[in-house]
């Protein structure tokens, strides 16, 4: 019997199996950043304990950095001082920081694949929820909270169940117009934002295989809004080519580290624990109407009527009255205030191009705010290189610096009231992005930039 590349990696990394069950699980690389790292360093501080491997750390700051002023201090107190704490730890323990100063900083879950990083065979571990992000490349990498950051930092290790494994084919070829980001909305549909619960997600057939690193990249980012522990996809071609020649690849002996990644993808006779289809042939672009990821309907579709889900009925009801639905109604139509292109799914050069594509030659439509944010430095520079900033300021969009902004609004970027925001981001809860009642609608970064111009969600495949 074959072995998944979750076991693989599992058991390479495992240091010894616990008497109660989990497996000690030593940590390949930790990426941390302004929000839930200060705390963790505070507990070391109080034991008294050193960072064990600081080589393994790398810090950027992202959730609170404002994306118009980044002067600093910071206008905001909180972000100052969180900013301020990370920095005074990082010298103190001898941690890579990408900040604002090093021309470098940027989303976590950005720059940890483009600073090559990110490799396949990893176990990565993250104070933030998308941490799952990283399994684009074949490495087991999950979300944890902040007395775990303490732990990785104090020992490298931590205390790990191995979760069940779910293979998820994504059979046939993807229509143009339809993007990863109306995929992972589609499978999350299809399974639950509680679907995952206790599972890894492996993503695979034709329709991912085809896809470049940064839709994998956006594929397994919300692996985590279905309830999953974590989601991979196995290392091919793509993956290697995308990790040659990047600042920390192994780039003196690639063809040997390339020989290993092959390894550890998943074996043919290979056995999951459940094994799930999705069309990826009659795709459409995808939008949420409610208040989970798992709450989506295709552009054409329609917002569900509770009356014929009494299964679902109450949450359904909870949704439709927060964000002012009607069973029934269209979700082409909705009239939106806000836009966001940006966020760990959807800030890479990639997604800032389809925008543009989309943008070029048209306006925002009046009374519409629409904000760019590049996932990096990086991306911002290689954004402004090819001149797509200036196609968006042609046509209304605001350019920002880089940073999370409105995904979660731990900065300026909010909405205001009632508002309505078509975003690119990965969660549309309740007081998400800045108000508490604010409403959010996720799609791709091609249906953002098309709801911008028009003012409304329409099919972005009308206007490509």
């Amino acid at each position: 019997m074959g072995k998944t590349l979750l076991d693989k990696v599992w058991d390479a990394h495992t240091v010894r199996e616990l008497a109660n069950g989990p497996s000690q699980l030593y940590i390949g690389l930790h990426l941390i950043h302004e929000v839930t790292s200060p705390q963790a360093f505070a507990m070391l501080r109080e034991l008294d304990l050193p960072v064990r491997c600081p080589e393994r750390t790398f810090a950027t700051i992202d959730h609170i950095v404002p994306t118009d002023d980044q002067a600093r201090p910071f206008v905001d107190s909180l972000a100052e001082e969180m900013t301020t704490a990370l920095t005074t730890s990082c010298k103190e323990h001898g941690i890579t920081f990408y900040d604002l100063i090093s021309g470098e900083q940027g989303i976590v879950h950005v720059i940890g694949p483009e600073r090559g990083l990110t490799q396949p065979g990893m176990t990565i571990a993250c104070g933030d929820s998308h941490t799952s992000t990283h399994g684009a490349f074949g490495a087991i990498a999950f979300g944890i909270g902040t007395s775990q950051i303490r732990d990785v930092l104090a020992t490298q290790c931590l205390s790990m169940s191995r979760p069940k494994l779910r293979q998820i084919n994504v059979t046939g070829e993807l229509q143009q117009g339809v993007y990863a980001k109306d995929v992972i909305l589609a499978i999350i549909h299809k399974l639950g934002v509680k679907g995952g619960v206790g599972y890894a997600y492996e993503y695979a057939g034709p329709a991912i295989e085809a896809m470049t690193m940064e839709e994998r990249l956006t594929v397994c980012n919300m692996s985590i809004e279905g309830g999953a522990r974590c989601g991979y996809i196995n290392p091919d071609d793509t993956t290697f080519e995308y990790l040659r020649g990047r600042e920390l690849s192994p780039n003196d002996k690639f063809d040997d580290a390339v020989a290993y990644w092959r390894g550890i993808a998943s074996d043919p006779d290979s056995v999951y624990d459940d094994i799930v289809e999705l069309d990826g042939d009659t795709l459409e672009p995808m939008v949420t109407w409610g208040i989970t990821p798992g709450q989506s309907v295709p552009v054409s579709g329609s917002v569900p009527n509770p009356a014929e889900h009494p299964e679902d009925q109450e949450s359904l009801q909870e949704a439709l009255a927060y964000m002012g639905f009607t069973g029934g109604q269209a979700i082409k139509g909705t009239a939106v205030d806000v836009t966001f292109v940006g966020s760990c799914t959807n800030g890479r050069i990639s997604d800032l191009r389809i925008a543009a594509q989309i943008a070029k030659g048209n306006k925002v439509a009046k009374g519409v705010k629409a904000l760019v944010v590049p996932g990096s430095m990086s991306v911002r520079r290689q954004a402004e290189a090819e001149g797509l900033h200036e196609i968006f300021q042609e046509a209304g969009f605001e350019w920002r610096q880089a940073g999370c902004s409105m995904c979660l609004a731990m900065n300026p970027d909010k909405l205001q009231g009632r508002e309505v925001c078509a975003s690119s981001s990965n969660r549309n809860f309740k007081g998400r992005q800045g108000s508490p009642t604010g409403r959010t609608l996720l799609m791709s970064p091609a249906m953002v930039a098309t709801a911008s111009i028009a003012g409304e969600v329409v099919d972005a495949r009308e206007l490509m």
